[in-house]
């Protein structure tokens, strides 16, 4: 398992981060992408359903803040799936979040999981527990949660 991931984020990750002066080290930009994507999968999966539309939210998520093209996202949701369903907590994605993301990146990636909750049109009980949840692990206090909530929401 470890060597597909480590050849997908050299085949694939790799290529879509290029590195500047002020950027993460690759592997830690690669890391903080897929704990990310497996926070997303986390909460697409909390209602007891992953929907075409959460995936597709989650994709186009990929590609819009990492810049990943459609082959690579759908790679790094394999990827990202097989982590989550081995991990006994969300500890371990949440805090390499927090080592690598400001509280401005934290706050998006809280928009996006908002989007991927609100993807399928309702709100589950434990989706909302979840993200509650999440967001404490990320250090985002409950204010930051819901400018995220109504950001994800669109103008009224």
């Amino acid at each position: 398992m470890l060597d597909a991931i480590r050849n997908f984020v050299s085949q694939h990750i790799a290529r879509a981060t290029p590195p500047t002066p002020d950027a993460p080290a690759p592997a830690a930009s690669r890391n903080v992408q897929l704990a990310a994507c497996a926070l997303l999968l986390e909460l697409a999966y909390a209602d007891g359903e992953f929907s075409a539309s959460e995936r597709a939210h989650i994709e186009s998520a990929l590609d819009r803040h990492f810049g990943l093209d459609e082959a690579t996202a759908g790679k790094l949701v394999e990827l990202a799936e097989a982590e989550r369903t081995q991990s006994i907590d969300h500890f371990q994605f949440t805090q390499l979040i927090v080592d690598q993301y400001d509280l401005g990146q934290r706050m998006v990636l809280a928009e996006v999981m908002w989007g991927v909750i609100l993807a399928d049109q309702e709100i589950a009980q434990h989706e909302a527990y979840l993200i509650r949840k999440l967001a404490k692990l990320l250090d985002l206090e409950p204010a930051y949660l819901s400018q995220a909530r109504q950001a994800a929401e669109g103008p009224a």
